[in-house]
């Protein structure tokens, strides 16, 4: 309640706090979002408060290091992919001056405010997270596929996705 209340559709616009999400959203996969909110500060511990240069210096021993760490998602595959996604990151900062200026254009640099009346009519996934999801494979993202975007951009603000009935619609409007 308290993440929904005060975080979730909050737009971001800050590099660091982007790719926290995008990992978040990332080690989700097949887990609830509970979950892996009751480990996000250990998590923020453990990939050194999302900072993606020391993220993208991880070595094999620092993967062996975190698939020992009880306090996160131990899964090989996600862990691997949180550093491949650092190294990503850090050569779209290059291209487009920051994480924030590339993803943020996929929305046209504005939030999409939807009117959903019910939860159900909320989809898992849309055309345009599809093109996100594709566009990040392309450039060596990884457990970025189209549900994984869509949860990442209802997270971080660029569609709004509460319920027209829900206090937050309004909110952040």
């Amino acid at each position: 309640m308290e993440y929904h209340d005060s975080e979730w559709g909050v737009p971001v616009h800050d590099d660091v706090r982007l790719f926290e999400f995008l990992v978040l959203e990332g080690a989700q996969a097949g887990l609830s979002w509970s979950t892996i909110l009751r480990k996000r500060e250990n998590y923020r511990r453990a990939f050194n408060n999302f900072d993606p240069e020391k993220v993208a210096g991880y070595d094999s021993r620092k993967i062996d290091e975190l698939l020992a760490d009880r306090g996160i998602v131990r899964n090989r595959r996600k862990i691997e992919s949180a550093i491949e996604n650092a190294r990503a990151l850090l050569e779209v900062q290059k291209e487009f001056g920051s994480f924030d200026s590339y993803i943020w254009e996929f929305v046209g640099r504005r939030p999409i405010k939807n009117g959903w009346k019910e939860l159900a009519e909320i989809p898992a996934e849309t055309e345009l997270s599809g093109k996100m999801s594709r566009d990040l494979k392309k450039r060596g993202f990884g457990f970025v596929g189209p549900s994984i975007c869509y949860a990442f951009m209802q997270a971080v603000g660029m569609v709004n996705d509460h319920t027209v009935d829900c206090f937050r619609y309004s909110e952040i409007g």
